[in-house]
């Protein structure tokens, strides 16, 4: 890709065809300005955005259909004809045929981010009652593209300006997420968390505030012994090359405003981090999956069915999504700038002062 990085490609899919994600695409790009800081290419159907154009009469969405993707207009947003048949739209219905274009995007999205014509991708939301089968055998975008980079683990980051929540468990029955709560996850979770911050987020030393599993933290093995004997000692391990702490009540932790003094938080399973986020974002935080050797994003919910087609989608946590995609390729492009070479830089910082002393010492002659 000869693009440069300071307009990075950042491709699109288009989630549930039957949900909010092309009304969200359609009002995100419909704003010419962000052509300045991306390309959009989008997977999916000009016959899909010329349906949903009519639902939305007052914004003006104009888009060039793409060929091939060697021939992307930088100008422009591109739509790719990932198929071509015509196929019924039902908007704000959970169908079989909404879940399944919806994974023909997702998976010629991740394609063309494999192939690097793209440089990081916006994932719009899919429904998991319609997509889950023997063909795509997974409960969401993050187990799919965890699977698909070969990667051993990866986090559920959620993500706004306010704070930062990561996930030990993510899509599972609350009686399964207990079993989650291993040490060498945390530790695990720990490790991406940290690393994400550094390279994606651009924190040089983040402070990591960790939950506990049981009310109150366990009250010291009161009400429960998680804390104890599996938490805690994660907590000590880690402490040897990151700065950790807790474990922390989960009840009094946000309301006393505790993670305003740390860059992020491990929640231990899914409502436990996601309800204060939600609360406290305000709509504008994203999910972004860290750990992945590309760049993920997506909103931070889900497909929205009851609006759905009706222009009543706010498009916010959508375009953010967009924004800290560019905003990671930046970072990551950043750090690999300042990490690259570490042996030659040390020689060039030797060899310009050895050039400075012999001026000296020439000026002194």
């Amino acid at each position: 890709m000869n693009v440069q990085l300071n307009k990075p490609v950042i491709g699109i899919s288009v989630g549930d065809i039957n949900g909010v994600g092309p009304e969200l695409i359609i009002k995100a790009f419909s704003d010419p300005r962000i052509l300045e800081l991306c390309t959009p290419v989008i997977f999916g159907s000009n016959k899909l955005f010329n349906f949903y154009k009519k639902t939305i009469p007052e914004v003006n969405f104009n888009f060039q259909l793409l060929k091939d993707l060697t021939r992307i207009n930088h100008k422009q947003v591109n739509v790719l004809n990932v198929w071509e048949e015509d196929i019924e739209i039902n908007p704000g219905q959970l169908t079989e045929t909404g879940g399944k274009y919806g994974i023909l995007s997702l998976r010629a999205a991740v394609q063309a981010l494999k192939e690097r014509h793209v440089h990081a991708l916006v994932t719009a939301p899919i429904h998991k009652n319609n997509t889950h089968s023997e063909d795509f055998d997974f409960t969401g975008h993050t187990p799919y593209l965890k699977n698909e980079f070969g990667v051993k683990d990866v986090l559920m980051f959620m993500t706004s300006e306010k704070f930062k929540v990561g996930l030990v468990s993510e899509h599972i029955p609350i009686q399964e997420a207990h079993a989650a709560v291993r040490k060498d996850v945390i530790l695990s979770k720990l490790q991406i968390m940290n690393q994400s911050l550094i390279r994606d987020f651009g924190i040089d030393r983040p402070k990591i505030a960790v939950l506990g599993l049981n009310p109150h933290a366990g009250d010291e093995g009161l009400i429960g012994k998680e804390e104890i004997e599996i938490i805690k000692p994660a907590i000590k391990e880690a402490k040897h090359n990151m700065l950790v702490f807790g474990p922390f009540p989960a009840d009094g932790f946000f309301a006393r405003g505790q993670h305003d003094k740390f860059d992020a938080v491990l929640a231990m399973y899914h409502d436990q981090g996601l309800i204060p986020f939600k609360s406290l974002a305000f709509g504008n935080g994203i999910n972004y999956t860290a750990g992945l050797p590309v760049v993920r994003t997506s909103p931070d919910h889900g497909t929205a069915f009851d609006i759905a087609g009706k222009n009543k989608a706010d498009a916010a946590s959508f375009i953010e999504a967009i924004f800290v995609s560019i905003d990671i390729i930046h970072h990551r492009h950043t750090y690999a700038e300042n990490h690259k070479n570490p042996l030659k830089k040390i020689t060039s910082v030797i060899l310009a002062n050895a050039i400075d002393e012999s001026i000296e010492e020439s000026s002194e002659n």
